[in-house]
């Protein structure tokens, strides 16, 4: 069911609901795009947060980028003074 909401914007509020108004969308739809996007982005950065605390302890991937660390330090040129 629709539900209705009822805020007071500040002053960047504003300015940033003009932004995503730039397309043509009224109020409401602004609304809805913009909190559609702020929780995508939410989930990517959780899902992102999640796959790194996974690697962290995952010792076969820490192994495995130390192998690589060393294999590109071999390949780097000396540093110079």
């Amino acid at each position: 069911m629709p539900r209705s909401l009822h805020v007071r914007l500040d002053d960047a509020s504003v300015a940033a609901l003009e932004i995503v108004r730039g397309d043509g969308l009224t109020d409401s739809e602004a609304v809805r795009t913009a909190l559609q996007e702020a929780a995508s982005r939410r989930r990517v950065r959780s899902a992102i947060r999640d796959e790194v605390r996974r690697l962290a302890v995952d010792e076969r991937d820490r192994e495995e980028m130390r192998v690589i660390r060393e294999q590109l330090a071999e390949l780097a040129p000396p540093l110079s003074d």
